[in-house]
């Protein structure tokens, strides 16, 4: 099983001890001295559980008395992480108070003093808990298909908004723009809005506008007509064609022509268009669903990108968080892709080293969920035993703090090449440290950089670096 985290908040170092001991390796298990270095903890990332001593609340809670402080300090932590267990600690004597806590937000309580047993019991009857109702939850909510279950799970609050917007939008016929790092799931996205929409019976047709040569992607988007241009040996129709009566999703939408731009904006405004080379007009009705992982609205003001098609397209826009601001749903996702994989090869592996789950939470993610789906399938392929080890991953997924990627310097690279490179990963590993430094404020980091916000804005669009990441 994947490596769970847990913050044992108390100033008695004996009971992180036991706390510690009872646990085992399973966990990751980090002590907070004090509430206020719990709640830091706990708000830096996901935490499966967290135990904490009542004493630490009662010092806060002399004006509104120890269950009105358990219930603001708990309706906090629940804002952020619903799913995060807390268990309330309290001495033998004090047993009302852990009633009060558990009336107040807590899921259980122990006492001290502590007891190994009761610790494990109370943490194994948690997860089961937390496993059915989140099972039966998931049974009960009739939107979503069967085929979606595994893929809407999530421990994220910025998923659960993006899976909210999913439910309102797919059932209308309302054009939705998905925005994104690349490999954060747009296209599985895309598929969800199709599946759990009123054209689930019909096509999803997808084109990825970014791989198809500009001179071919009208005739790919609406067909052309025999002899239309050299090559054009028979009528073809295009995907608005195809997908008359379903989804038809445009990937990398940021990447098409001025000519094809304009084309779009019609299908998307009278729902009708012309083959390439033809005079008839086609009727047609296509929901439309883009996806981009760059910034349309700033390629509108550097005139890159028609204004009018861009609102044509952002009616209902929804972003993806990337891989960094989602990290406690990387065991849920390992847990998938091993189960894809099992179903494909003959192996068996259901878990995975701590010392990987350790590294996944450090790692800065550039390719988000398809460089993760990507490792683990190259892990899997080379791992011998029952549990993927850190062996089978690269070695540079372990280092703690990386430097500057170096250059490797290839003899069939032009000097003007190898210059190229060297200065794109000296401003992208100068800009993480700058946004690092400064908090994610762009005014300040601009600033410290001599550039205006607008250049850096224009560097961190280059490099898919996002002030989020910094704050």
């Amino acid at each position: 099983m994947a490596m769970k985290s847990v913050i044992v908040a108390t100033s008695d170092n004996s009971v992180f001890s036991t706390i510690r001991s009872a646990l085992r390796s399973e966990f990751q298990i980090v002590q907070a001295q004090d509430l206020l270095r719990c709640q830091q903890l706990f708000r830096s990332r996901y935490r499966e559980l967290t135990f904490i001593d009542l004493a630490l609340l009662n010092e806060g809670g002399q004006s509104t008395g120890l269950r009105g402080h358990c219930r603001r300090v708990f309706t906090e932590m629940r804002k952020l992480y619903p799913t995060a267990g807390l268990i309330a600690m309290a001495p033998q004597k004090s047993i009302r108070h852990a009633v009060s806590a558990v009336k107040a937000g807590a899921d259980n309580f122990i006492t001290y003093p502590l007891n190994i047993e009761e610790i494990r019991n109370v943490v194994e009857s948690y997860f089961e808990e937390r496993i059915q109702s989140t099972e039966m939850n998931y049974f009960r909510d009739p939107f979503w298909g069967k085929e979606a279950l595994e893929v809407v799970r999530t421990n994220s609050p910025s998923m659960k908004a993006v899976f909210d917007k999913i439910r309102s939008v797919a059932p209308t016929k309302t054009t939705v723009l998905l925005t994104g790092e690349t490999g954060t799931g747009k296209s599985m996205i895309a598929g969800l809005i199709h599946a759990h929409s009123n054209r689930q019976n019909s096509q999803l047709t997808s084109v990825h506008c970014g791989a198809i040569p500009d001179t071919l992607l009208e005739s790919e988007l609406f067909g052309h007509e025999k002899g239309a241009f050299t090559g054009a040996i028979r009528r073809k129709l295009g995907k608005f064609e195809i997908a008359h009566k379903g989804t038809l999703f445009l990937d990398e939408i940021a990447t098409i022509s001025a000519a094809a731009q304009i084309k779009l904006l019609k299908v998307l405004q009278d729902q009708t268009f012309q083959r390439v080379g033809g005079e008839e007009t086609i009727e047609t009705d296509v929901r439309v669903v883009a996806a981009t992982n760059v910034d349309l609205w700033q390629m509108t003001s550097d005139g890159n990108f028609r204004k009018d098609l861009y609102y044509r397209l952002n009616v209902f826009p929804i972003e993806i968080p990337p891989l960094t601001e989602r990290l406690n749903d990387i065991p849920l996702l390992v847990q998938s892709f091993l189960k894809r994989l099992n179903k494909f090869y003959a192996k068996q592996i259901e878990d995975v080293h701590p010392l990987v789950m350790e590294a996944f939470n450090r790692y800065s993610w550039p390719g988000n969920i398809r460089e993760l789906e990507n490792l683990i399938e190259r892990s899997y392929i080379l791992e011998k035993s029952h549990t993927l080890t850190p062996e089978t991953f690269p070695a540079d997924l372990f280092t703690p703090n990386p430097q500057i990627a170096q250059v490797h310097f290839n003899a069939t690279r032009t000097l003007a090449e190898v210059r190229r490179i060297g200065i794109e990963n000296i401003e992208r590993q100068y800009l993480k440290e700058l946004l690092l430094h400064n908090k994610g404020r762009i005014d300040k980091s601009a600033e410290n950089a001599g550039i205006s916000t607008r250049q850096l804005h224009k560097l961190m669009c280059k490099y898919a670096i996002r002030k989020e990441e910094f704050k």
